[in-house]
């Protein structure tokens, strides 16, 4: 299966947070929309993380190169636009 990776952003009740999903090229839950309302996806694992607090949006990001987030935490999930 061939991967391709997707900047996102997904909030939180207290972050936002910016990373890389890796999903499928074409097809199956190739879509976020589709990877976030399957049933069996407890967890997104991003890559390239800057984790931002919503309380206090002047502070620098935090940068971690792994991340899991709980998909029962999301509020808002949306593909990057770059700026």
């Amino acid at each position: 299966m061939e991967l391709r990776h997707e900047r996102i952003v997904v909030e939180t009740s207290r972050y936002r947070i910016t990373g890389d999903l890796t999903l499928p090229r074409e097809g199956y839950r190739s879509r976020l929309s589709e990877y976030l309302n399957h049933g069996d996806v407890a967890f997104l694992a991003l890559t390239d993380v800057e984790i931002v607090p919503l309380e206090g949006m002047g502070a620098a990001p935090e940068r971690r190169p792994f991340v899991a987030v709980a998909v029962r935490h999301v509020e808002v999930a949306y593909p990057h636009e770059q700026g």
